[in-house]
């Protein structure tokens, strides 16, 4: 009876904490779209306006955002399609939802753990219960519920704790119903995997981070036979290792993306790794929230000195765990799990170096020590000042969560917030901008860009400002020169390849501006690729390149060089898909003579790939009927005007 009461107190002290989170998330349902999230989900679009499936189903296997395309997470917001775009507060809802669910399961997982350590029941209950409702409640989690696309981060979770309960729970049959329990502990693990995977690629760590807590168990009782976990655990963690490996590159430049090597990626991570810990430890109301761009990369051992000091902190911490594995169990399997959930994002993928969803698993058992530690001091004094010392705690982490929740909640501020307290940030500063000149504020926007610019010379922010001038019809010239003489020197980038396009869009918009611009920046494209390897290189950005100057080429009457850079442009994109797009794109703009010339060279080009493509072929007919339709119409009406002159 004791037990029974001590657990019900337990569960319902649980059941009020996973309320005071829904409270404190609450405000932050209100808030907005970011980011990354119109590109990942703007294809909901199309299967909202039809309720087709096969729109659906396009959606859910065209996902980008990594090898696998994610498609899980795609299809948990498929569900939502009807939402979309109107309504973030419902996806938000989901997230949060998903949040408190795997609060819940972390819960279960943990006193299914701390069981299997041989720890007693009583202090399995409250350890657990301390320990998730920090994970729970803490304030680094916010920008993971309340960033929609982040779902992608959360799913993995969810499903890698369902793994684990149906592996735990399983395990305690070992010695009692052995083929039931391996059966359940493979299924599990098995199962859990592939739908983390899919979720999201760190999914994949499941086996691994099982074999972690195996690892650090100190106790043999229920545990599985060496050839099964051989099997189920070992080969696959492996095979992740494997996997690592593929990427190591320490060449000067492996990534023509990216403003860091190998080497210095390695290096910086060391000094995240330990800024992630500081801030789960000693968290804030909010940082420099989703932008980190202006992280200061590693560029040697003491370059800066922080480096090397994270390193030895960082192997110390390895090491103990290591060497206290036996005596302090708990130690040892929140420094280990935390380390072996960062293997995929923080080591060798040349990934952006920074965000706080990456400690979403990797810090689910990290406070355990914690906790115990404060069932250690309930025994040694008044178990009232334990309680006190664990609610202060929880209190000021819900204070917290609750306070950046608020702000979550209005995005505007916050990325004004963002701006202000990251300087260093160009994207920071540009959305600052961009959000100034929306409110028509465009000369405060300038001085905004024009300060960052000479802080961090930055070809994005230049092409920011240019259209900034454009818009309030100031001369610019010298400007797209600076412009010209950076960009041939900067290493290319994703944000000032957007800005391109967004800058040639706007010129060839308005023939007063073609006039002023579109010959000199042509110029500056064809250059850009000639002299500057790096743009040279980045995927996709030569054929973008010959697109963006027949655009302007066009615009400027010189039919024939536009043509020309279209028919190149689809060549180098090498797939049958774009050249599509690009005849559309002349068909679109009025051109239904060029896009039908262009559609009849890329069919004999590209005959093989729409033989093979059922739906691209489909198209490329719907195209064609449209197109001679178009053309037909323009000489019935070229006739009817001739007829009146």
């Amino acid at each position: 009876m004791k037990k029974m009461s001590e657990n019900a107190k337990a569960l319902g002290v649980f059941s009020l904490i996973l309320l005071v989170a829904f409270l404190i998330y609450f405000p932050g349902l209100f808030g907005g779209y970011l980011f990354d999230d119109q590109p990942n989900l703007s294809g909901l679009g199309y299967y909202a306006e039809t309720g087709n499936w096969k729109d659906a189903w396009q959606f859910i296997t065209s996902g980008f955002a990594g090898p696998t395309g994610r498609p899980i997470s795609l299809l948990s917001f498929a569900f939502q399609a009807d939402a979309w775009l109107n309504n973030p507060f419902a996806f938000k809802l989901v997230n949060l939802v998903i949040h408190l669910s795997c609060g819940l399961l972390l819960f279960y997982v943990t006193c299914l753990i701390l069981r299997s350590y041989g720890f007693i029941e009583k202090k399995v209950i409250w350890i657990a219960l301390f320990s998730t409702s920090i994970w729970l409640l803490h304030p680094l989690f916010v920008s993971t519920t309340l960033y929609v696309i982040q779902r992608m981060a959360q799913l993995p979770l969810l499903f890698s704790l369902l793994g684990m309960l149906g592996y735990f729970k399983a395990r305690e049959y070992l010695s009692i119903r052995p083929l039931m329990a391996y059966v359940v502990m493979t299924l599990s693990i098995g199962l859990a995997t592939i739908l983390a995977t899919y979720s999201k690629e760190n999914g994949a760590l499941l086996p691994l981070l099982i074999l972690v807590i195996e690892f650090c168990n100190p106790t043999r009782v229920n545990k599985p036979v060496w050839y099964w976990r051989a099997i189920c655990l070992w080969l696959p963690s492996l095979a992740i290792a494997l996997l690592l490996f593929r990427y190591i590159d320490f060449s000067e430049n492996p990534w023509p993306y990216r403003n860091f090597n190998q080497i210095e990626r390695l290096w910086t991570e060391g000094r995240i790794i330990c800024d992630y810990l500081y801030r789960l430890f000693i968290p804030q109301v909010e940082g420099y929230g989703l932008f980190q761009d202006g992280y200061v990369v590693s560029s040697g051992w003491q370059e800066p000195i922080t480096t090397l000091t994270s390193a030895i902190f960082l192997g110390v911490l390895f090491l103990s765990a290591l060497l206290l594995r036996k005596a302090y169990p708990l130690y040892a399997l929140a420094i280990l799990f935390f380390f072996s959930a960062h293997l995929i994002e923080s080591t060798f993928i040349g990934l952006e170096l920074y965000f706080e969803h990456r400690n979403y698993i990797a810090a689910i058992f990290l406070f355990l020590p914690l906790a115990s530690g404060l069932w250690i001091l309930s025994e040694k004094t008044q178990p009232r000042v334990a309680l006190l010392i664990g609610g202060l705690v929880i209190t000021i982490f819900s204070w917290m969560t609750w306070q950046r929740a608020i702000l979550w909640s209005d995005n505007t501020k916050l990325q004004v917030y963002w701006a202000q307290n990251n300087p260093q940030s160009i994207r920071a500063q540009s959305r600052f901008a961009e959000i100034l000149a929306a409110r028509g504020r465009v000369e405060e926007a300038n001085i905004v860009l024009e300060k960052a610019i000479k802080d961090h010379p930055d070809a994005s922010l230049m092409i920011q400002l240019l259209e900034q001038k454009i818009d309030l019809d100031m001369n610019a010239q010298n400007d797209l020169a600076n412009i010209k003489r950076r960009l041939i020197i900067q290493k290319a980038d994703g944000t000032t390849i957007w800005a391109l396009r967004s800058l040639v869009n706007k010129i060839v918009s308005n023939q007063k501006i073609v006039d002023l611009y579109a010959l000199e920046l042509s110029d500056l494209l064809k250059v850009l690729v000639e002299k500057n390897q790096s743009y040279r290189n980045y995927p996709d950005f030569y054929p973008l390149s010959m697109f963006m100057r027949g655009q302007l080429l066009i615009a400027l009457g010189d039919m024939d060089a536009g043509y020309q850079a279209y028919i190149n442009s689809a060549l180098e994109y090498h797939n049958a898909s774009s050249a599509l797009a690009l005849v559309a794109d002349l068909g679109n703009k009025g051109y239904s003579q060029l896009a039908l010339q262009l559609l009849t060279e890329m069919e004999q080009v590209y005959k093989e790939q729409l033989k093979n493509d059922a739906t691209l072929d489909k198209n490329k007919d719907k195209m064609k009927k449209d197109l001679l339709t178009n053309s037909q119409l323009m000489n019935i009406e070229k006739k009817e005007q001739h007829k009146e002159m």
